[in-house]
Formats: C-alpha cells, structure tokens, sequence
C-alpha cells in the first residue's frame, strides 16, 4: 500500500477519533481505512492505536509517529499546493511599494505593457520614500535600491545604478570644483532625509580608502527629483543614483564633482516575502520586472 495514504488514514483516525469519521473525511470506506492503518503497524511492527468498543487513541509510539507523520503530511500538501499554484493563472490585486523617484522614472510607464499581459491583475503602486514593512503593512513586494538589511525577505537583483557627486556648472563656476574628498568640507552640500545618516557620504577614494564625508546640509528635501532640480539650480553638490541624474549630465545640466573618483554602484532588487511558494501574481511581475530591465540594459539605471 502507499505510504503517504497509510499516513493520512492513521492521522485522520487521531484527528477524528475513530474510524468512521476518518473514512467520511477521506472518501472511502470505514474497512479500507482499517486495512491502511493496520498495514501500517504491520510494515511499522508496532502498534500504533488503542481499540476499544467506545474510542480510539494513539499509543505512546502512535503520539509520537503522529507528530512526525503530521508534518509529513502538511509538507506533501505545500508540496501540492506549490505545484497547483504555479500553473494557475496569475491574478488578483497586486500591492507594491516603489521609492517615488524610481517608480516615476522607471515603474510607472512599464506597468501598462505588464496589465496588458496579465488582465487579470490588478496592482496598487504605492511612491513613498520611506523603508516599508511587506507583512504588516499588507504589501506583496517591493522595489529597492542600495544594501538589502532584511534577511527574512525574497530579494531577486533585478540590475545595478551608479552614485556620483554632482552639480551645475553654475556653482562650480561660483564656488570652484572640489578636486580631493577633504575638500567637500568647504562646499554646500544638497542631503536626501530619507536616507539613513543622511549626512553621511560614504566615499572611495582614488587609493580604494573608503572615505565618510560629515557634514550639515546646506538644503535637504526628501525627494530626490527636487534634490536634482535644487541641484541643477546651482545650490549646491548633489550624490544621487544615475537613473535621476543621467539625462541632466548628458544635457550638460550637471557635471561630475570629482571626476577621478571609483564610482559606487548600488543594487535594485525585487523583494517579497518567503514562503513555501510564491503567489502567481508576484512571480509574474518579478519575471516581467528582470526581462524588461535586462532589455533595458545597464545603461539605462
């Protein structure tokens, strides 16, 4: 006999407490569920249940073979489940969180391309500029740019943005041109609150010494949009990922601090939480988040 059935049949009598429940549970009748156990303690060479005409319980051997059989049980059930739910077709509403900058610039004008593949999903993108908590705020997944500090999430790199110092050619021609780290200390600088340690720069030197830059803001905002735009009003020196800032550089809006610095790059990441499977809709779109930004290229980040 299967295994796996003299399993459920044994489990089904415990968990119903006798045999008549356990065969209504399990579709079949209250004699082919007495053979499955007692080919089970016959294989096993143990007796796994107490009979009387009243009730039947577990043995001491049976408890414990029922903790252990249980969790083999629910196992094959995820197992199955997994299987069901990677052919089912995606769909259902779909909550994602976006920092505002990236999911204006790069999210928001894909999702009409992915809703058309999958009219079944609906999604609700949240833009903020805070670190969001999936579970407990009731979010799918994310979108995240920079060092990933949770470990209890899912994360799937979808490509990588560089960090440069930048500024208008306007303040450099007000203020000189920084050519050395040391030398931001006598610049205005434009901060991003929402980072943590905001007014930390954390820097590589020409030598590979990495370098921490302290220093109160002239301007800090929020956003990173309104730090490009303060930026290329010549308030000040900026250090934004390129995916705001590359088409003001190639406009020659901006330029580099300190061109001969090694250029730090950053991760963007798809995260969702861990589990047994992962629901259809989440697969799809972190499927259709790596494919689009692959074609992009890395030149677009």
């Amino acid at each position: 006999m299967d295994r796996l059935t003299e399993m459920e049949a044994f489990a089904l009598v415990v968990d119903q407490g006798g045999f008549t429940d356990a065969a209504r549970k399990m579709g079949i009748s209250k004699s082919a569920v007495s053979k499955h156990v007692s080919a089970l303690e016959a294989r096993l060479g143990a007796r796994l249940l107490n009979r009387t005409t009243r009730r039947v319980s577990p043995t001491e051997i049976g408890l414990a073979y029922y903790d252990r059989a249980r969790r083999v049980l629910n196992d094959a059930s995820e197992a199955d489940a997994l299987v069901t739910s990677m052919q089912a077709a995606p769909s259902g509403l779909l909550r994602i969180s976006v920092a505002a900058d990236f999911g204006v610039n790069h999210i928001s004008g894909i999702l009409g391309e992915f809703l058309g593949q999958y009219p079944d999903i609906t999604i609700n993108m949240v833009l903020n500029n805070r670190y969001v908590e999936l579970l407990s705020e009731g979010f799918d997944m994310a979108v995240r740019i920079g060092e990933l500090e949770d470990s209890t999430l899912r994360a799937c790199k979808l490509a990588e943005t560089t960090r440069r110092m930048i500024a208008s050619p306007s303040y450099f021609k007000r203020y000189g041109r920084p050519e050395r780290i040391d030398d931001l200390n006598s610049h205005k600088l434009l901060h991003y609150s929402n980072h943590a340690n905001s007014a930390v720069w954390k820097l590589t030197a020409p030598s590979g010494e990495r370098r921490q830059v302290r220093t109160a803001g002239w301007l800090t905002v929020n956003d990173g949009q309104s730090l490009l735009n303060a930026c290329i009003g010549g308030l000040g020196i900026a250090y934004l990922p390129s995916f705001l800032y590359a088409d003001a550089l190639r406009n020659g809006l901006v330029q580099e601090a300190i061109p001969d610095l090694p250029i730090e790059t950053q991760g963007i990441y798809a995260v969702y939480p861990q589990g047994p499977f992962t629901q259809p809709k989440v697969r799809a779109f972190v499927e259709f988040l790596a494919k689009t930004f692959a074609e992009k290229g890395p030149d677009a980040w």
